[in-house]
């Protein structure tokens, strides 16, 4: 079982394609999924330079519901969108206030979409699934959150997920953001799919630091067995550099493409 990850976006540039802070992965197993949108419709302009057809995309899925995951999503319309009911709620920064949320309206969205909104896992086909709301188990993830929602109460992003792909190696996971916590959203995959050995995990982790945090998830993962991991996007460079030490990956670039199986 083969699958084909494609960077639309992430926060470095690539040779030929351009890059803003946000996410957007093309998923080509039996099915063509596009996980995240970016913050503005720049995939549109990375997609052409890969010779990458958006309007062959009939699924699209949102890890959750901030504006540098689904900015690009007005590129869209008529598409299966599939989605934590939560994504549209509005939301805040502590630090300054301003607002992070989508960037319509959830009238807006179901009027150009075929909106699925599920907290429980989803199954897109025999290799693919959206694993919903993710259970926070682990005593040292998902402790603090930089949120609020519009009543002025923490915002823990409830709405983040991820996907799960089986391939031919083991599982690939891929996060948009990882505010549940990386591992809380690998256990996730794995009890979700029933498959135990991971082969890839990828995307944004939401860790700055090389501290506690950072080196707890490194050991569970190590524990885990989890072959490769990559973080990206939301990822610091500190803790980058401690990834790096255990799993020596290559930095996340628009215009990546990654092929298993």
């Amino acid at each position: 079982m083969k699958m084909k990850l494609t960077v639309l976006n992430d926060n470095v540039a690539g040779r030929w394609c351009r890059a803003e802070h946000g996410l957007s992965f093309l998923i080509e197993a039996d099915r063509k999924v596009l996980f995240d949108t970016g913050s503005t419709d720049l995939i549109g302009y990375n997609a052409a330079i890969l010779n990458v057809d958006l309007q062959d995309i009939e699924t699209i899925v949102l890890s959750h519901g901030h504006d540098d995951h689904t900015g690009g999503l007005m590129l869209f319309q008529g598409r299966k969108l599939i989605c934590h009911p939560d994504v549209f709620l509005k939301r805040y920064r502590h630090s300054n206030h301003t607002e992070l949320g989508m960037k319509w309206s959830e009238n807006e969205i179901r009027s150009r979409f075929e909106v699925q909104a599920s907290r429980s896992p989803v199954k897109l086909s025999e290799q693919i699934y959206f694993l919903g709301e993710i259970p926070r188990l682990t005593e040292f993830e998902s402790q603090e959150t930089a949120f609020r929602k519009e009543d002025g109460s923490n915002d823990f992003v409830p709405d983040d997920s991820g996907l799960a792909i089986i391939t031919g190696k083991g599982l690939v996971v891929v996060s948009g953001c990882a505010h549940s916590g990386i591992c809380n959203l690998t256990a996730h995959a794995m009890k979700v799919t029933g498959i135990e050995k991971v082969h890839l995990v990828i995307g944004g982790f939401h860790l700055q630091n090389d501290d506690r945090v950072t080196q707890s998830t490194i050991d569970w993962l190590k524990a885990a067995r989890v072959e490769q991991v990559v973080p990206s996007h939301c990822t610091g460079f500190a803790a980058q550099a401690a990834f790096y030490k255990s799993y020596r990956f290559l930095p996340v670039r628009s215009g990546n493409i990654i092929e298993i199986g």
